[in-house]
This record gives structure tokens, sequence and C-alpha cells, in this order.
């Protein structure tokens, strides 16, 4: 999508075109993961155990990463609407300067230290093995992570989803043939197991980041690498950090918030913990649309703030809220009214947990429009560089379902139902707290380009 579009084509449109390519990558992005589970659960249980050891020490860094990185975007967004093409290519070489020192600092730290972490969580010496072998190759595989990470996030800041959806499409396919080649050999390449499908994912990362460098390098979709934007500047970096550090916390206390509820959860038995479980399964599928409504908000919304159309920003705002509430609502209903079949998916055997699951994700179903409507004000606020305000929104967020839940359910003696309706409770009181911060408009004010 070109910049004439972000700043004067129809607000509906432009966020559809934004947000639904991004949806299917980030939809892809699942798949890999459910590629992965499917050939590793080949090769045993102890495989399956060693892949959920490793996946979220990986995945918190990938959260702080992709935080960090939303400075890049912001600025990239801004730079764009106000048409100052040299300073979004400079945003982007000073942020691929920093994520590729930061990425080799953590890979080499974490490959050394990957056979401690995991013996923390595991004392069973054949899972630990298997785990630490792919969580060292995972670990390789960082830099070409991060890269590809920053590469999405600038197309994204000028409106470029397609390609990222383009390559990620690609990578995927590659990695479901990769996998059991790797895994289980074949011809002259000897048979790696767990450590084959993590060497799979090695390569198919190193060829997006390779495919992404090119495309910046070129400077096909308005950004152009040069090398005068790696060279690092204090002040760039500052920046960044002062931006993104904000975003990193925010992501980080959303998996740490899942920790904390893990923990309520299992206060109350094995059949709470897992109705749980299939509950946040469900939660998770559902957060996917309403982060690709944030960041297209985002995206167009931070492209109006550099060009200083404060007035065309504040409908993308209102028109973002109501189609995202209206998409999760919808969705929620549809969960509403297949609950019982899709946690039966999950577990068709257990009736008992079945009924459970369907009676937690009916219970959060009809508050999901609530989420997206959040969810478009967090992309607002990160447009316009209040990342710190995004960040304590989501940690009040956090603290508040932890502290409701526990209270309902030990406290006041509801057990698990006090843990279930504490979510629905949350969606609205956050939801209204974050729209009390858009309706001040202070975000309009704020200048940082």
């Amino acid at each position: 999508m070109n910049r004439e579009k972000l700043l004067n084509g129809s607000i509906t449109k432009s966020l559809l075109m934004v947000a639904v390519p991004i949806i299917f990558a980030n939809i892809l992005h699942t798949v890999y993961q459910l590629i992965d589970t499917f050939w590793v659960g080949r090769l045993g249980v102890e495989a399956v155990a060693a892949v959920s050891l490793s996946f979220p020490i990986l995945f918190f860094l990938m959260s702080l990463a992709m935080g960090l990185l939303t400075a890049s975007s912001i600025l990239v967004a801004q730079y764009n609407g106000k048409g100052d093409h040299d300073k979004v290519s400079s945003t982007v070489g000073q942020s691929l300067s920093l994520i590729i020192i930061l990425a080799i600092i953590l890979s080499v730290i974490g490959y050394f230290s990957s056979h401690y972490l995991l013996s923390l969580l595991t004392k069973d010496i054949t899972v630990l093995q298997q785990a630490t072998s792919y969580l060292q190759i995972s670990f390789l595989a960082i830099i070409a992570i991060f890269v590809y990470i920053l590469f999405q996030s600038s197309l994204r800041g000028v409106g470029e989803v397609k390609v990222p959806l383009i390559i990620i499409s690609i990578t995927v396919v590659l990695n479901f043939f990769l996998d059991p080649v790797l895994m289980f050999g074949w011809r002259f390449i000897p048979a790696m197991g767990v450590s084959g499908v993590a060497l799979a994912t090695l390569i198919t990362e190193y060829l997006s980041a390779i495919i992404g460098i090119i495309i910046l390098i070129r400077g096909t979709y308005g950004i152009k690498l040069g090398w005068s934007d790696l060279k690092m500047k204090f002040s760039w970096v500052k920046r960044i950090f002062r931006l993104g550090l904000p975003s990193s916390l925010e992501m980080g206390s959303r998996s740490f918030g899942m920790i904390l509820m893990t923990f309520v959860a299992s206060l109350f038995g094995t059949l709470t913990i897992a109705s749980f479980g299939i509950g946040m399964r469900i939660f998770m599928f559902v957060i996917i649309p309403g982060v690709g409504f944030s960041i297209a908000t985002s995206v167009i919304v931070g492209n109006n703030l550099g060009a200083r159309q404060h007035e065309r920003a504040e409908r993308i705002v209102k028109t973002g809220m109501k189609i995202a509430f209206l998409t999760l609502t919808g969705l929620g209903v549809l969960l509403f009214i297949f609950a019982k079949p899709i946690s039966a998916f999950f577990v068709p055997n257990e009736i008992e947990l079945v009924l459970e699951a369907a009676f937690f994700i009916r219970i959060m179903a009809l508050t999901f429009g609530f989420i997206g409507m959040q969810m478009v004000i967090f992309g607002t606020l990160k447009a316009a560089g209040k990342t710190t305000t995004a960040m304590f929104l989501a940690l009040f967020n956090t603290i508040m379902v932890f502290v409701i839940s526990y209270v309902l359910s030990s406290i006041v003696g509801m057990q698990q139902l006090g843990i279930w309706v504490a979510y629905p409770i949350s969606n609205v009181i956050s939801a209204g707290i974050a729209y009390y911060f858009y309706w001040r408009k202070d975000w309009l004010k704020k200048e940082l380009v």
C-alpha cells in the first residue's frame, strides 16, 4: 500500500488491507509451530517434552525483540507519513545494527547456558539431552529471527504487508518438507531427531532473513539501506530503546501473566489446569485478529500523525475500534455456540474436561469484542510514541486478572468459577480504562519526528 492511500484513501479499506495480511501471517506462524509439533510427535513423548521445554524460553526472547522493534515501526511510519525517506532508511539501518549486536550476545549466552537453564525444568536425562540440542541450535537461529522481525515491522511501517506474508508462506511449506528429511534422514542426510527440527527452522529462518535484507538493500518498497545507515549513532540507539523498551516489557508481562494464572489454576487440581489450558489456546487464537487490527491501526495512525493529519488519525482510531469490536464479538458468539465441539476436538474422550473447558470458553467469549477495542487503542498509543502508557495498561490488566481470579477463587470460595469469571470482568474494565486514555486525546499532540 503506497503512502497516498495511507494518508488519503478509504479508512476502512486501508485498515482491512493492512490488517488481513498480518492476521494471515500470524496464523501461518501458528501453523509453523503446529507443523513442528506434528512431526516431533512421531518421535515420542520425550521429543515432544524436549521441544515444549524450549518453547517458553524462545518465545520470551522473541517477545522482547518484537517489543524493542516496535520503536522502529513507529518511527518508520511517522517518517513515511512526513515523506522523509532518508530518515526512514536511517531508522531501519540503526535498528538492524542494534538488533544484530543484541542477537549475537543472546545467541552466545544462550548457547552455552542452554543445558543449565533446561536442567532447572527437568531431571529426565533423555529429555534434557534432546532439549539442550534443540535449544542450542535454536539459539544459533536467533540472529535470523530478529533480523526478519525487523524486516517485517519496517515494511509494515510503510504499509507493505503482503511481501512478509508471501515469505512466511514459502518458508512454512519448506519447513513442512525439511522437518521429516532432517529428523528421519534421507539418502546421505543422517537422521538427527529433534535436532533436525531445530535445524530445519534455522535454515528457513536464515532464508527469510536473507531475502529480507536483499529487499531492504534494493529499496523496492521505500526503504533503501546503505552503509551509512548501518553506522550506529548513540542518539538513534537511545531513541529506539526509549520507545521500544516499554513495549518489550509489555509483551514480557503478558507471558508472565500466563505463568501467574497457571499457578492460580493449579490450586484447584488437574481438571481445572487442563480446562484453563484449552481455554487459553482458544484465547490465543482470538488474539490473532486483535493483534492484526492493533498493528494496522498503529501503522496508519503513525503515518497520519507524521503528516500532521490529526483529524483523520482520530477517525482511523474510531473506525478501527468499531471493526475490531464487531469482528471479535462475532468470533465470540461463534465460540459461545460451538464451545463444546471445539473443546472436544482437543480432548475427545474426556467428557468432564470437555464440559468444564466449554463452560470457561462461554464465560469469556461474549466479551472478546472489548479485547479488540483495547488492542486498537494500544496500537494508537504506540503509533504516537506513548509506549510507556501502553506498557502500564498491559501491566495493570495482568495484575488485575490475577488479583480478581485469586480473590474470587480462593478467598470468596468460588473455586475455578472465580478464575473463569475474572476474564470477562478484566476485559470490560481494561477496555474502559484504555478508552479513557484514547478519549483524553493527548496522543494526538505527541511529536516524534
